[in-house]
């Protein structure tokens, strides 16, 4: 209706003014690219490779002042194009098959949607191939940072909302990983979520990677498990679990509350939205119920979709369900956990029966976290957790880490 348009071309305004704002400020993103296994006719056409950058450019809205192209001798081109955003510039090596690239830019619009791009356009197959030769997939790595200044500088911003100045940003940065692919990254009501696959080189590597999938007899291809790709899970940049980590991470947060408590059927679950901490608990035969309290369905939907291994019950006896999700034990609450168990054990009143074992797998202890709120300092959240649990009830909680491995728990000093 006319409203909703009339709200949108304001919104749509205003989103433009940002950007212009942003474009003044002393702040960017820095995009590092290097390429090989590309063409070698590509890489010393100065032609094509110019038509490519502009491409580019217009593929991500950007705005070309100006550019030059200049052919080397023996060969190889190299390309710098003006931008009213900044920059973009690059070298080609056409017998070594690689291009390095390097864009800048100033203004919220953000760089890593444009990768794909810069793939698809630079990312020419090698044609030089002798007889029955397949062609290598080009690879491409790259680095993301931040650049400037903006806190004092840009209005209002908040350098703990920012996902790219946590863990999310650090891990952008490595131009060493072999591989670094963002999944998905959507903002739910609650937070944002990143998940990327990343091929870390001190683990792995993406030539093991390949020879897994052979089928050719190798160690690699008979143990495809132990070379696949790593995945990790960003929540407002923070890094939350990975794939590789998650197993020791949920075993050791689940079991030894499991364990300590005599016969536990009922199991209370605070946040764990990827699900692994309800895999756990339903590992064990005696559960007759998990009631999982997580505030974010979207975040669990997300889940379901882009890191099922985290969920996957189909090798857990007694699950009745591929997903832990889906498990005919498990009972899922989509509310705030604070209110949840005010509502039903505060005051010393128990309005349903109580826990076995309650297991707090929220976010860890954060200031600037809205959703984390009174989680940790509340006493009468606290007081009702502890009025949830049954008589040898068992209360699990992780409560982050220490700064480096050489310093005390926070109870020793």
């Amino acid at each position: 209706d006319e409203e909703y348009n009339n709200q949108q071309e304001q919104k749509a305004s205003k989103d433009r003014e940002d950007d212009a704002d942003d474009l003044h400020l002393p702040a960017g993103q820095h995009l590092l690219v290097d390429m090989k296994n590309v063409d070698s006719s590509f890489l010393n056409s100065e032609v094509l490779l110019a038509e490519a950058m502009i491409d580019l450019i217009n593929e991500s809205k950007l705005t070309l002042l100006s550019y030059h192209c200049h052919t080397l001798v023996p060969m190889g081109v190299s390309c710098a194009g003006v931008l009213l955003e900044s920059h973009v510039a690059f070298h080609t090596w056409p017998l070594e098959g690689s291009i390095v690239m390097d864009l800048f830019t100033c203004g919220a619009e953000p760089l890593i949607p444009v990768l794909p791009t810069i793939k698809n356009l630079f990312g020419i197959p090698t044609q030089d191939l002798v007889l029955g030769e397949e062609p290598s997939e080009p690879i491409m790595q790259w680095s993301h940072k931040l650049r400037g200044f903006r806190e004092g500088f840009a209005p209002n911003y908040k350098r703990h909302e920012n996902p790219l100045e946590h863990d999310l940003g650090l891990m952008l940065t490595r131009l060493d990983l072999d591989k670094k692919v963002p999944v998905v990254s959507e903002e739910t009501d609650f937070q944002h979520v990143d998940v990327y696959e990343v091929i870390d080189p001190t683990i792995s590597s993406l030539t093991s990677h390949d020879r897994s999938l052979s089928h050719d007899g190798s160690y690699e291809s008979i143990n495809p498990d132990s070379f696949r790709y790593d995945k990790i899970l960003f929540l407002d940049g923070v890094q939350q679990s990975s794939l590789f980590g998650d197993a020791a991470y949920h075993e050791a947060l689940v079991h030894p509350s499991m364990i300590t408590h005599p016969h536990p059927k009922r199991v209370a679950i605070i946040g764990g939205g990827e699900g692994a901490t309800l895999r756990e608990v339903l590992k064990h035969n005696t559960v007759e119920e998990v009631v999982m309290v997580e505030i974010d369905e979207e975040l669990v939907s997300l889940m379901k979709t882009y890191l099922p291994e985290w969920s996957d019950c189909t090798d857990i006896a007694g699950s009745d369900a591929d997903s832990c999700f889906d498990d005919s034990r498990a009972t899922m609450v989509y509310q705030d956990a604070f209110k949840w168990f005010i509502d039903r054990f505060g005051n010393g009143e128990s309005k349903e029966e109580k826990f076995d074992v309650i297991i707090m797998d929220a976010l860890d202890p954060d200031q600037f976290v809205e959703i984390v709120g009174n989680l940790y300092k509340d006493n009468h959240f606290v007081d009702a957790l502890y009025n949830g649990l049954s008589e040898k009830g068992v209360f699990a909680i992780q409560m982050g880490e220490t700064e480096t491995t050489l310093d005390p728990g926070d109870d020793t000093g």
